[in-house]
């Protein structure tokens, strides 16, 4: 319960925060064009609000509403969300967003994507200056990477170490990095300390959506952290720091051994049913629970031949820290370096999501769309303002580019028509814009119950 409070809280403050700025790009351009906003409220009130306001000699009431899906202003002269058209048969007034030049009216109707995406920038400059940069480079991974199912039958093996895709270097586990391999016609590993090829299938990312679990990580080398006391490992005197490097002869990652005594527990009940006495049972038990491991102790390799307990277990281990275990690279930036490389970063995540976008179309894409519950799935379990706003900063990213798209009832909407009255000098006429409002909305809607079902299937099943 505490873990869903902790979620809902981070989720419920970044898109107050997210809101709250994209509805003040509209206000503000609003304003420097001398245009009325009648209602600035942040998430949606129908019925009623939970709380308002309204300044002395303001012509704005703020508010604050009761259905956290987003959050409008709403300005004069305009059709919006709230589909007010008893105005529009007012003659026009000069306050009004219909009395401004078109090119004014589109500057405030794309306040609010540049505003997200200027915060987008802000946030990831500030997160560089504060935090700084962290990642482990995927070429130096030493144990390689582990693949799913999709990256299996495409040819990876576990263990290889990435390379390049079509040449071009591959650097940090990232989106980037899935896009550039699924767009890659071959991708280059080391695998086993040779470089080997492996060719990319067309219908790559369908085939990883359909698995819905990450296509690859990074393979943990097994470093004791600490022990069972009296546990097998103990007795049999191997201590914390020791480096586990192979199993029954085979190199092995935590993960491998993990699996591999999970695999034996489970065939177990099959192999001494089939024993035809106690003693040959008895064999076989000794045997799926011996384990011998390769250790390594200060430069030297060591042997040991453990016996695991009945639940195929050799005492509780304690591993080691991702960060001692992989090499992690580090950089600090200064408040002015962090600026450029602020916007890098924001150019970049928003071009990466870009493309993958052409994926949400496709059939599998379509199952993976997600609602309110997937957005706060993304947030830790633990309040971690690093976390927070480096999400924050990617939603914002999102916020503009979904807000940009040309469907009617969203801003890119109405700078389609916006950009066609420029063009052909002729505008739209208010029953059209109305009934391209109520389309768009139907759109929305339909997309929000869609992702949300999403969610309330993938937690059902």
């Amino acid at each position: 319960m505490e873990t869903f409070l902790i979620k809902t809280l981070q989720l419920i403050l970044s898109l107050s925060i997210l809101v709250i700025v994209h509805e003040m790009g509209h206000f503000l351009f609003a304003r420097l064009f001398k245009t009325r906003v009648e209602k600035f409220c942040l998430f949606f009130d129908p019925w009623f609000t939970l709380f308002k306001f309204k300044p002395k000699h303001s012509d704005t009431e703020y508010g604050l509403g009761w259905l956290p899906l987003g959050g409008y202003v709403k300005i004069a002269g305009m059709i919006d969300e709230s589909l007010d058209t008893e105005q529009l048969k007012k003659p026009v007034q000069p306050w009004e967003f219909r009395a401004k030049p078109a090119w004014q009216r589109l500057l405030i109707m794309t306040g609010g994507v540049l505003f997200n995406f200027l915060l987008a920038i802000v946030i990831y400059a500030m997160i560089l200056f504060a935090w700084g940069d962290t990642y482990i480079p995927v070429q130096k991974a030493p144990l390689g990477m582990e693949y799913n199912e999709a990256m299996h039958r495409a040819g990876f093996q576990d263990g290889d170490v990435l390379l390049s895709a079509d040449g071009v270097p591959l650097e940090r586990m990232d989106g980037d990095l899935l896009m550039a391999i699924v767009d890659a016609r071959q991708v280059t590993v080391l695998r086993g300390g040779q470089e080997a090829s492996v060719y990319i299938p067309d219908g790559m990312m369908d085939q990883l959506l359909a698995d819905s679990v990450r296509f690859a990580d990074f393979r943990y080398p097994f470093v004791i952290d600490s022990l069972q006391a009296g546990g097998p490992a103990m007795a049999a005197g191997m201590m914390p720091g020791d480096s586990i490097t192979r199993m029954d002869g085979r190199p092995v990652s935590y993960t491998d051994f993990y699996f591999e005594m999970r695999r034996r527990q489970s065939e177990a009940p099959r192999l001494l049913a089939s024993a035809t006495s106690a003693q040959e049972a008895d064999s076989l038990s000794r045997a799926l629970r011996t384990v011998s491991l390769t250790y390594m102790r200060g430069g030297q390799e060591r042997e040991v031949t453990l016996q695991a307990d009945t639940a195929y277990l050799i005492g509780t281990f304690a591993v080691a820290e991702a960060a001692r275990l992989l090499p992690v690279v580090h950089r600090e930036y200064g408040f002015f370096e962090s600026i450029p490389a602020g916007v890098a970063l924001g150019v970049n995540t928003l071009k990466g999501y870009v493309g993958q976008m052409k994926y949400v179309f496709s059939k599998e894409g379509a199952k993976q769309l997600g609602g309110f519950g997937t957005i706060g799935s993304i947030f830790p379990d633990t309040w971690d303002w690093h976390r927070f706003w480096s999400m924050s900063a990617f939603l914002s990213v999102i916020l503009a580019f979904m807000n940009i798209l040309p469907i009617p009832a969203l801003d890119g909407g109405h700078v389609f028509f916006l950009l066609y009255e420029i063009v052909t000098r002729r505008k739209p006429s208010d029953a059209f814009m109305e009934r391209a409002q109520m389309v768009g909305m139907f759109i929305l809607f339909g997309l929000l119950i869609w992702a949300n079902l999403n969610d309330v299937l993938r937690f059902l099943f």
